[in-house]
């Protein structure tokens, strides 16, 4: 009789395991199956209603009424022991039309405040990857502050070389 029931229980964990692994498979499959209907888009797709008389694409939108008053080339020169021994910097500012001249009368004041900034700066400050990015953000708001607020948009750096 023990023979009988250990060739029942070996059968019956021969078809367990394997009606196991594969609802596991199946299960897999229709997940996998789900995802791609979902990422594709073809189910639960926002549906799209184009008119025949409406263009594919929109026109453009203008360009901003915009100047760019250039700040001329600040060489900065690190102390002794530092990665690098100069900076080189120069700039534009973007300003809209109508404030263009008072910007450009003030840009002694902007080259001075910059001068001052970078020359504060650790050469410790330049080695993190989004350094350009702070020292941009940071560049930005002191020009906005010297220059008076609404009349500088935007700084672009068009050179910073560390050698």
């Amino acid at each position: 009789m023990s023979d009988t029931e250990d060739i029942e229980d070996t059968k019956s964990g021969k078809g367990s395991k394997l009606v196991l692994i594969l609802s596991l498979v199946l299960a897999l499959l229709g997940g996998g199956g789900g995802f791609f209907a979902i990422y594709s888009g073809l189910l639960f797709a926002p549906e799209e209603a184009h008119d025949a008389t409406e263009p594919m694409e929109a026109a453009p939108e203008p360009l901003a009424d915009v100047g760019f008053v250039k700040i001329e080339p600040i060489l900065i020169s690190f102390p002794q022991g530092a990665i690098a021994r100069h900076l080189r910097f120069s700039a534009h500012l973007e300003v809209p039309s109508d404030h263009l001249k008072e910007v450009e009368s003030v840009l002694p004041r902007v080259v001075d405040v910059l001068n001052g900034y970078l020359r504060a700066l650790e050469p410790k400050d330049f080695e993190h990857p989004a350094a350009l990015i702070r020292l941009r953000a940071q560049m930005l708001r002191r020009v906005q502050i010297v220059t008076g607020q609404g009349r500088v948009r935007d700084l672009l750096i068009a050179e910073f070389i560390l050698n």
